[in-house]
């Protein structure tokens, strides 16, 4: 078999494979996004990001988003219930029918409880949720965090540590000076950290309870992270359903 032939059958297996719901956790730097938008496109299921429905219920003017938007513009945190039904609509649409991954919900064990309780109740509850969660050593995260600097021309991003541009300070694609975020710094790292776990840890706690949770090495290289989460989703789906 021809490696073309042999990536054409892996594409038809995963497309075969029905994912179901996905919960992705990692902390700040592991690789999160790059490793859902690698899932979207091998399984052909979406990304469902809360603050992406916030921003869509703002925008269209529905009752949730005027009364979201108005707790925002005074700063106050939109109500675990509200963001609830913002997800709950949003699972009824039609292209969750062969799984989805979860982006930044559920946060807090209170709405893990609740997506439980709704996926239980309603046609998408087929599937259960599974957790999957990327692993990072913190001191490893810490240098991709302080490390990482941007293009603001083409948004190509360097590491100092790993991934350093030809030239210190500028892009070697269009010669533009790098930009350091101003929350790429090691006291922002630790408090993103405090919450990160703080919030997750109740919530890992409640999927690994019920046997639907995995932790995978986000050290390896992307395609071998990739592998190792559609491996564990896969033993997941075999022990829950």
């Amino acid at each position: 078999m021809t490696s073309e032939s042999a990536a054409h059958s892996s594409a038809q297996a995963a497309s075969a494979f029905l994912p179901g719901p996905i919960l992705l956790l990692g902390a700040p730097g592991v690789g999160k996004g790059t490793q859902a938008q690698r899932l979207m496109a091998d399984f052909g299921i979406p990304q469902i990001s809360t603050g992406d429905i916030l921003r869509d219920n703002i925008a269209r003017g529905t009752d949730l988003g005027k009364v979201a938007k108005g707790l925002m513009d005074q700063g106050q945190l939109v109500p675990d219930q509200m963001v609830n039904n913002m997800v709950g609509a949003r699972l009824a649409q039609p292209d969750v029918e062969r799984g989805y991954i979860l982006d930044g919900y559920p946060r807090t064990l209170g709405q893990a409880e609740w997506l439980d309780s709704h996926l239980t109740s309603t046609a998408a509850g087929h599937a259960p949720l599974v957790a999957i969660s990327i692993r990072v050593d913190e001191q490893e995260l810490l240098r991709r965090i302080t490390g990482r600097r941007i293009c603001p021309v083409c948004k190509h991003i360097y590491n100092i540590y790993s991934k350093p541009p030809k030239q210190e300070g500028i892009c070697d694609f269009d010669g533009s000076p790098l930009q350091h975020r101003s929350d790429d710094t090691e006291a922002a790292f630790t408090e993103r950290m405090k919450a990160y776990n703080s919030l997750t840890a109740p919530v890992i706690e409640h999927y690994s309870r019920q046997g639907r949770f995995r932790e995978v090495d986000g050290a390896r290289s992307v395609e071998q992270v990739t592998a190792a989460i559609e491996s564990s989703l896969k033993q997941l789906r075999q022990a829950v359903e």
